[in-house]
């Protein structure tokens, strides 16, 4: 399995990373906290090298204690800091409503940091991104302070998550971006746009959510159920009746092509982003160890760029009814 780099700074990392945020945050309760730890160091044990988590990831269990993700991330890997790469998110906050609340000022930056540096058991980030624009600060600044924080060694790198083209331009700018993270599945392909500006750039674009929350693995029906409460599922477009309608024309294709390739549906769909663009990482996330060990299986299997043409026109002419869709 070859590495991929994110961006141009060194950090080399296998095809699949790990999605942490779901063993403590917007995926029912969160798991028990020696079993998230076990099962992150099983992922270490599988080949991942990557994690991703964010300090706005957390959540609390029935006696109101709470489970940080960071946390359960820094313990699993603290004894092998050195050979993995850890990247985390600030500037969010969730309101009751489940909406965002930002906030990238440069002294909540300095305050998030050392905050994440202490729940992840590290003294440096390997890549630290600002989770949302913040329409209150300019993006110059933000940079600003993001080359400071390398200076002082205590990030690696930087990056934005669900960035556009005009912001990322005017960071680049002022310190160079290593990676930036945007939801992309086959039911969301509008940041493909930014494909041109990453290969000018030398950027990584991060996928996250690259099975639209869970949907294109086949595993989950209308009739699925999920907590009101604690699972963001809930709420989400394509788990209704009429946005699973829109999607089963790309399942039944996913089924197909999957049965013929003898993988999963699942890792068909990673597969097509992997052999898409040399400088896509998805980071898919999973509670079940064969959940894990099947997501990483995906950076092995090998699409041609004309099954990969074929499966894009079919794309183009589904719509689909999807969370963060426009």
């Amino acid at each position: 399995m070859e590495k991929r780099e994110l961006g141009k700074g060194g950090l080399l990392v296998n095809p699949v990373g790990l999605g942490c945020m779901g063993f403590s945050h917007a995926y029912g309760e969160p798991m028990e906290k020696s079993s998230a730890v076990r099962m992150i160091r099983k992922a270490w044990k599988m080949g991942y090298d990557f994690y991703d988590t964010a300090e706005t990831y957390w959540g609390t269990y029935p006696d109101g204690t709470v489970s940080y993700n960071e946390e359960l991330v820094g313990e699993a890997l603290k004894d092998v800091r050195d050979k993995v790469v850890i990247a985390t998110k600030m500037g969010v906050s969730h309101n009751a409503d489940r909406s965002l609340r930002v906030d990238s000022r440069p002294e909540t930056i300095r305050k998030s940091v050392e905050g994440s540096l202490k729940r992840l058991h590290t003294d440096y980030i390997d890549l630290y991104y600002q989770h949302r624009m913040d329409p209150n600060v300019e993006p110059e600044t933000v940079a600003e302070v993001m080359a400071e924080l390398i200076k002082e060694g205590k990030i690696r790198a930087w990056g934005i998550s669900e960035v556009t083209e005009d912001y990322l331009r005017r960071v680049h700018a002022v310190c160079p971006v290593t990676a930036i993270q945007n939801r992309y599945s086959m039911m969301a392909r509008w940041h493909e746009s930014l494909f041109p500006l990453c290969e000018e750039l030398n950027v990584a674009f991060v996928a996250f959510s690259p099975m639209a929350n869970g949907l294109l693995s086949g595993k989950y029906t209308p009739a699925t159920r999920f907590d009101k409460e604690k699972d963001y599922r809930s709420d989400m477009p394509q788990y209704t009746e009429e946005g699973y309608a829109k999607a089963e024309g790309l399942l039944h294709l996913l089924e197909e092509m999957a049965k013929e390739k003898q993988v999963t549906m699942g890792q068909l769909s990673l597969a097509w982003m992997l052999n898409k663009k040399p400088y896509i990482i998805p980071i898919p996330g999973s509670r079940k160890e064969e959940r894990l060990r099947e997501n990483f299986g995906a950076g092995d299997i090998v699409l041609s760029a004309e099954e990969i043409a074929a499966i894009d026109t079919k794309l183009d002419t589904m719509q689909f009814d999807v969370f963060g869709g426009h």
